[in-house]
Order: C-alpha cells, then sequence, then structure tokens
C-alpha cells in the first residue's frame, strides 16, 4: 500500500472514521466529485452530511489525499478498494 493510501486512511480513522466504513465515505465522496455535484469544499461537505455523515468534516487536506490516491489507482481503487 502507498504512502498516500495510508497517510488517507489514518487521516480518515484520526478523524473518527472506522476502520470498516472508510470504503462507504470514500465511495460517497467519489460519486460526489464524479458527479460534478459540488464546486467547493464546503459544499462538499454540505452533500456529504445530506447522505448521513453528519458527525464529518472534510478538510482540504484530506480531499487532497482523496484525489491523489485516485489518480494514482484510478479505477483500481473504485474495484478494489471503495467497492468491498
Amino acid at each position: 500500500m502507498e504512502a498516500i493510501t495510508k497517510t488517507l486512511i489514518r487521516r480518515l480513522i484520526d478523524k473518527g472514521i472506522g476502520n470498516m466504513i472508510i470504503p462507504a465515505l470514500l465511495r460517497d465522496i467519489i460519486n460526489i466529485i464524479g458527479n460534478n455535484q459540488v464546486q467547493d469544499i464546503k459544499e462538499l461537505n454540505g452533500r456529504i452530511q445530506s447522505l448521513g455523515w453528519n458527525d464529518f468534516e472534510l478538510d482540504e487536506y484530506t480531499f487532497q489525499l482523496i484525489i491523489a490516491n485516485l489518480e494514482i489507482h484510478g479505477l483500481d481503487v473504485c474495484d478494489n478498494l471503495i467497492y468491498r
């Protein structure tokens, strides 16, 4: 596992996201981003919270880790990590 992926997972755990639900959160974030439903991080947080992630707030650093992880892994991340 690459350093970016490890850092992302560690960051999400530190933000209170349980290891077992990280894939669901990432799936939701990726779907929101992929559907071009947001213009900025504040709007993205609103969409995430509207999906039931009320206790989670995405910060810019974690968002950039998600984007970097997607750029490195592309669809492989979606097929092998997100949808398990």
